[in-house]
């Protein structure tokens, strides 16, 4: 008798199992549960942050003061790495030929280190400045779009501007509110005015 209760539960088990496996999920809906609203005439617009880059003449100016600063920076680096390489070379050769006391190769060792522990430093201490320079750069640039985009906004009676690019909060937003051009005619038209302002 115990035999046929597991059995028959084995059964509706398998059942229930190959019933389930048939039917595909339901689709749940997608619809959001926002509250439609009047907006009563509001005026959102909003621009592309990738032009600004592209495009607003003083980012472009201080991107390019950055980046003549990192090519100096790396150009540095690289000399004193192949003067070090080169010192390695011709002491390793000195060494091998016989040409170097004891006293000369520990000597050749603790100029090595020295040479190397001073292009660390170089590179700790002017890519930090640099960093440091890019950074400052960058919030200066942002204040400037940020007033001048006050003053865009209250001239031509836009009530929400937004900034729209690749990892920002924005989905999708239709564009025909697309302003970019405008916008950065506008920063470009304006920016040596703001740029007193800030001072």
């Amino acid at each position: 008798m115990k035999s046929i209760v597991i059995l028959s539960a084995a059964i509706v088990g398998i059942t229930l199992f190959a019933s389930c496996g048939d039917k595909s999920a339901p689709k749940k809906d997608t619809t959001p549960k926002v509250e439609s609203r009047n907006l009563g005439g509001l005026k959102i617009a909003y621009y592309s942050n990738d032009s600004i880059k592209a495009n607003f003449d003083y980012f472009v100016k201080e991107e390019g003061i950055i980046k003549k600063k990192q090519k100096v920076f790396e150009a540095e680096v690289q000399r004193r790495t192949k003067a070090y390489e080169a010192f390695i070379t011709k002491k390793d050769a000195e060494a091998r030929g016989g040409l170097l006391s004891q006293n000369e190769i520990a000597q050749v060792q603790q100029r090595a280190q020295e040479m190397q522990n001073q292009i660390m430093q170089y590179q700790q201490t002017e890519g930090a400045k640099i960093e440091e320079e890019a950074m400052k750069s960058l919030e200066t640039v942002n204040k400037k779009i940020e007033a001048l985009g006050k003053k865009y906004c209250e001239k031509h009676n836009i009530d929400i501007l937004l900034m729209h690019g690749e990892g920002g909060q924005i989905n999708f937003i239709n564009p025909s509110m697309d302003v970019t051009t405008e916008f950065v005619n506008f920063l470009n038209e304006n920016q040596a005015q703001i740029e007193k302002e800030l001072k």
